[in-house]
């Protein structure tokens, strides 16, 4: 038994929740994917997934021998790295896991140049939207939060960004641009909603004084609990909606959509990258990290003066 494939499979059956699911991903037969991890049962003397005819699940074994095998199917990619890199070129997996929203507009446009930057590097994503995502798991793990987020994780600030009021241009030609925060009830305004469902009022300030606070509940012509959605609906000239300006970026670069209501904002986020530990960082972890930062500020610091002219 080749144990180091027996394990790739395992860890691949794990992540896929089913043997034919691997058997695809991993371009093999499931007969073959069923009999090496078969085997590497035997070999460790217990079972390592629960199995039924509706699903495939990790046992208990299964789920303590799963946690050492990643570490382990990492150290060999690490190995190879290592020996690879006397070439000067960087290689390996780079594992990384973020939210939908962040997934969409800040990694997937960054990811064309940077292989073409560093081709030996294969990135793969997770994309969920967890409410404590698992850091030990992946290289890098994007978070949003609010800009004073403190929490007892490794991490770096990759850009913090301003929330504010977005429209299409055809918008403002037909409604017209609000004056002031209360004029927004007369707007087509396009809303953010809880994961309970509700809506919380827009709270907003004008520029740097947030001691001037107002909050608003503004009625909504569309409510969603979907970014994209909202983004979408305001870049056809659906209304008036709240968006982080790095998430905005490239459409008020391109004319797309303008800020209205400036220099009111309803927020302030930032986006972090966490890591498992400070202690070591894979190379190519830094050389992303040390590329997201570059691309994520050039790009906000383009939207911000694209605003000044809105």
């Amino acid at each position: 038994m080749d144990r180091l494939l027996a394990m790739q499979v395992f860890e691949k059956v794990a992540n896929e929740s089913g043997f034919a699911a691997a058997a695809r991903t991993l371009d093999m037969s499931p007969p073959v994917v069923t009999r090496l991890v078969a085997e590497l049962e035997d070999h460790l003397g217990t079972r390592l997934f629960q199995r039924t005819t509706r699903k495939v699940s990790l046992t208990e074994a299964g789920q303590a021998y799963l946690a050492r095998v990643r570490q382990i199917l990492q150290d060999v990619d690490e190995a190879d790295a290592l020996a690879i890199a006397h070439t000067n070129q960087l290689a390996g997996r780079l594992r990384m896991h973020t939210s939908p929203v962040l997934a969409s507009y800040v990694v997937a446009p960054l990811l064309s140049e940077f292989r073409q930057r560093h081709p030996g590097i294969v990135v793969e994503l997770e994309v969920e939207a967890y409410r404590d995502p698992p850091i030990e798991d992946f290289d890098i793990t994007l978070l949003g939060a609010d800009a004073d987020f403190d929490a007892n994780i490794v991490a770096r600030k990759i850009v913090e960004s301003d929330v504010i009021l977005v429209a299409s241009p055809a918008y403002v030609q037909r409604s017209g641009a609000p004056q002031t925060p209360e004029d927004l009830a007369k707007h087509e305004c396009l809303r953010l909603k809880r994961s309970d469902g509700s809506l919380r009022a827009w709270r907003m300030w004008c520029g740097q004084k947030s001691d001037q606070v107002v909050e608003l509940n503004i009625d909504a012509v569309l409510v969603a609990n979907h970014t994209d959605t909202l983004l979408r609906a305001a870049l056809d000239g659906a209304g008036i909606t709240s968006i982080a300006m790095n998430i905005a970026a490239p459409y008020l670069n391109r004319g797309d959509l303008v800020r209205v209501l400036s220099p009111w904002m309803t927020g302030r986020l930032a986006m972090y990258a966490a890591v498992p530990s400070r202690k070591f960082i894979p190379q190519r972890s830094r050389v992303f990290l040390d590329y997201l930062v570059e691309h994520t500020r050039e790009l906000h610091d383009k939207a911000l003066k694209a605003c000044e002219v809105c």
